[in-house]
This record gives C-alpha cells, sequence and structure tokens, in this order.
C-alpha cells in the first residue's frame, strides 16, 4: 500500500485539508494518507524544513510527501518533484526544498507539466497539481510522465552561526520553537565541538541569562530520580536529536517552556563565549 504524506500551514479549521485527502481518496481509495502536520506557521519554510527534514527518514521508501506550505498558485512560479531519501516530496518552487535537503543530493528533479498548458485552471494547488502527482505516483507511474527533469530549483540557505576569533565567541540565532517551548539554534555540535577543544570553558548566553553546561538528553538534566519531581523547570541546554544546540524548561511546556521563560523568539541571538 502506498503512503502519501500532507504537511500543510492550512490549520484544520478549514476545508483545505479535507479536500485533499477527499481527491487523493477519489482517485486512489487504496492510498494510506498520513498527517505529518498542518500547524505550520503560515509560509513559515524553516519551521518546514526542520519538521520534514527530522520526519521524512522514519517513512518507508518510496512514501510521497506532499508539502503544502506557501503553495498558493501562480503562473510565474513552478511547481517541482523532488526524489531524494529515496522518497518523494512535492511542493512549489518556492525554496523549501532546497532547506530540507541542504547537504543532500537530490537523486532528480522535475518541474511539474501536467498543468501548464494555457487553458488549464488551477483554483488550489494542492488538488489541482500536488495530489495528481502523487497518486500517479502512488499508482507506479514515472515520474518523467507528469513533469521534465530539471537541473536545479531555487535555492535558500538557513542563517549560519560564525565564529568571531577575536571575541572567542560563537554567534548564533533561534531557528524553530517546538510545542514545549523548547528553543533551537542553528549552533550545531560539530562547529561547537570543533571550536572548544582549543578551551577550558564556556558561557551560553542569550538576553540576560546564562548556562556553562550542555546535557546529552532532557532527561540527564536529573541527578536524582527518586527527587525527579525537583527538577522540574529546571533550565538547561542540550544537543537536540539533529545534533542542534537546544535551551529547554526540564518538564516545560508550551506556557512555561523555555520560550515564555527566557522571552527568546525566532531570529534572536544566541551565542557561546569561550575561555
Amino acid at each position: 500500500m502506498s503512503i502519501i504524506t500532507l504537511t500543510s500551514d492550512f490549520g484544520n479549521l478549514d476545508y483545505r485539508v479535507s479536500a485533499i485527502k477527499g481527491k487523493i481518496l477519489s482517485l486512489n481509495p487504496e492510498v494510506r494518507i498520513i498527517d505529518i502536520t498542518h500547524q505550520i506557521q503560515a509560509y513559515n519554510l524553516i519551521q518546514t524544513s526542520y519538521i520534514i527534514r527530522n520526519a521524512y527518514k522514519y517513512f518507508p521508501k518510496g512514501t510521497i510527501h506532499i508539502l503544502s506550505v506557501d503553495s498558493f498558485f501562480n503562473k510565474s512560479r513552478k511547481n517541482i518533484l523532488y526524489q531524494a531519501g529515496g522518497s518523494y516530496f512535492i511542493a512549489a518552487d518556492n525554496g523549501l526544498l532546497s532547506l530540507i535537503f541542504f547537504d543532500v543530493k537530490p537523486e532528480a528533479i522535475f518541474e511539474i507539466t501536467l498543468n501548464n498548458r494555457f487553458d488549464d485552471i488551477v483554483n488550489f494547488t494542492s488538488t489541482d497539481v500536488f495530489v495528481p502527482v502523487a497518486v500517479h505516483l502512488a499508482n507506479g507511474g514515472l515520474p518523467e510522465v507528469i513533469g521534465r527533469k530539471i537541473k536545479s530549483a531555487k535555492q535558500l540557505s538557513f542563517p549560519k552561526p560564525v565564529y568571531n576569533e577575536s571575541e572567542k565567541m560563537i554567534i548564533g540565532e533561534v531557528m524553530y520553537i517546538d510545542n514545549f517551548g523548547n528553543i533551537i539554534s542553528n549552533i550545531n555540535k560539530e562547529l561547537f565541538d570543533t571550536i572548544s577543544k582549543g578551551f577550558e570553558n564556556f558561557t551560553i548566553k542569550f538576553r540576560n541569562l546564562s548556562l556553562s553546561k550542555i546535557f546529552q538528553s532532557h532527561t540527564e538534566v536529573v541527578a536524582d530520580w527518586e527527587r525527579e519531581t525537583e527538577y522540574h523547570g529546571q533550565s538547561a541546554a542540550i544537543f537536540n536529536d539533529s545534533q542542534l544546540l537546544e535551551l529547554t524548561i526540564y518538564k516545560g511546556s508550551k506556557k512555561n517552556g523555555a520560550k515564555t521563560l527566557f522571552g527568546l523568539n525566532v531570529g534572536e541571538n544566541i551565542y557561546i563565549e569561550f575561555s
């Protein structure tokens, strides 16, 4: 059974997600549809890329991913299909796929051409373009039938952390805030390990706060599990599953997590000073 996943910035209140599912099932009622999320902030490509990059690897090879973020139709903008990581990814040519696969070379890129006749009308990109492509692939069809191979698509890049040698400081920024209020930066463990080899100490600074230790996991914050509840609300820094520096509150939530207590927003700086 073929799998089609859905990711969008549509939310769950309006008709759009149901319309996409209905169109898929009308074309192939045997397809298995999986929602990744529909709570992406409107047009937020960095948030989308972080979620998809960390989720798609857990799906079987050959899964078809529809990415309906910043996807409203315009004849001047292509819609594209990526073959990457053994799976398919369908999106507008808005740079999203280059963010997801910034370090992975796609096996092939196709410009979707099934709807580019002069008399074709596209009212809703996801149902009129993305779904027919996804179902075609789910039925075993070749991508060459619905598009033409191209060499590249629109490229975007993440803000990268920098190392200021004179200040002995890594300067990064907040790139994502998750459902627990955890603050994920763009500072990766590889960069930190490389720079820290030449120093004995470091301090993570943000706003008017600081931390001087990085844990390997959220639960490592707890030094005595018989007194675990006493650690609720303790602030910490970890390298998360994506090996990115994360600021967290142990057992925090949206209401009382790092985002609320530290007051940081996406785009704000985080510094690591070495000594």
